[in-house]
């Protein structure tokens, strides 16, 4: 089984705009932790979300939060 590219073991904080967003799920995006299409030919596909009003959040930059495309701390446990 595949797995993702862990792009930093710890999230980012980020400023969330209004409106869809697409968080990297592969890991190998050069704009985390948002997707800029490197996932192509790979199994991975971004996690597609909307944000309702602007806001502050951690996102995940491990690629294995159980809660994505936010934190949950599971970086905390990779080797």
């Amino acid at each position: 089984m595949e797995k993702p590219t862990i792009a930093a073991k710890m999230p980012a904080l980020v400023t969330l705009e209004p409106g869809p967003l697409a968080w990297c799920a592969c890991g190998k995006s050069s704009t985390q932790p948002f997707c800029d299409g490197t996932h192509n030919g790979t199994k991975f596909t971004p996690v597609l979300f909307k944000v309702a009003e602007k806001r502050e959040a951690w996102l995940c930059q491990c690629k294995h939060t159980k809660n994505p495309p936010y934190c949950d701390g599971t970086h905390k446990t990779l080797l």
